[in-house]
């Protein structure tokens, strides 16, 4: 099992270059940050920790462009992989971003993943005119479209919400699939639709008590939709403990994630340093 990063980054503290940069020289494997494009300040959207219209953090009005920062992650590091957990591709002209990606992947040297999310906050998907009763159809069309945008000569789209005619498009990723992570509640309609349209699954903070048993209908739903091999999972932990990290990887986890805290970065870096020592690792 792989350890990973995820920041939630904000315009204040630790810089996402400064930490991809300390987490790659600690042995992490990978590096995430999120996507708000805004928050609405009057909402109808649980949120799904909360329960309400609160939120848990104020860095969720404060967060980064995630492509921006994984761009000045990509310019000082060499090995990390580069993702989101998650981006909200529905809030994005699927064309434009699927070049962004597509050239993040080209400069970084094939670093690049897509952990994508339905989106919570369906008031901040009616701002980008995106219907929240056909988010799930819509995020299916983008990444199908970007998809072909990322691997054909000549690429074409037609569907309900994006259609473009043949088109050429380059640069294309460095890596001939571009994996797609889809953060979702542990169900068997969201199992499906990973199924379907994703070739993982990023797990939501609050899962751990029922992790073992939602791997276990995640890998049915993989193998009833005739998916061969399996499903990458990358599960959201709080603090490392060594008997959990085993029986997580032999359930089928293949990356453990861990958040930083949202201090200043000498604080940040001491961190890391502790939770890599932790998990046994070395630059």
């Amino acid at each position: 099992m792989r350890f990973g990063i995820v920041l939630f980054t904000s315009d204040r503290g630790i810089t996402p270059a400064a930490a991809a940069r300390a987490a790659e020289e600690r042995g992490f494997a990978s590096f995430f940050v999120p996507e708000h494009t805004h928050i609405p300040v009057k909402r109808e959207a649980a949120h799904p920790i909360t329960g309400d219209a609160s939120l848990p953090d104020d860095r969720y009005l404060r967060t980064l462009d995630p492509w921006v920062a994984l761009g000045t992650a990509a310019a000082v590091t060499e090995r990390i992989e580069l993702s989101t957990a998650v981006a909200l591709p529905t809030e994005h002209d699927p064309i434009t971003l699927a070049k962004t990606v597509a050239t993040l992947d080209h400069l970084s040297g094939g670093r690049v993943s897509l952990g994508a999310g339905f989106g919570w906050n369906t008031d901040e998907l009616t701002d980008h005119g995106v219907p929240a009763a056909k988010r799930r159809t819509v995020l299916r069309e983008y990444l199908e479209a970007m998809r072909a945008l990322w691997t054909d000569e000549e690429a074409e789209y037609r569907g309900e919400f994006v259609s473009f005619g043949p088109s050429w498009a380059w640069p294309k990723p460095v890596q001939p699939h571009i994996p797609v992570l889809i953060g979702t509640a542990g169900t068997e309609q969201g199992f499906r639709w990973i199924a379907r349209s994703a070739d993982g699954w990023i797990t939501t903070p609050y899962e751990h008590e029922l992790l073992l048993e939602r791997l276990r209908l995640l890998a049915k739903v993989w193998q009833d939709a005739g998916r061969t091999g399996a499903p990458r999972v990358v599960a959201l932990d709080g603090r490392p403990d060594p008997g959990r990290s085993a029986e997580w990887a032999a359930a089928g986890v293949t990356d453990a994630l861990y958040g930083l805290p949202d201090k200043p970065e000498a604080e940040v870096l001491a961190y890391l340093d502790r939770l890599a020592a932790k998990l046994g690792l070395s630059a």
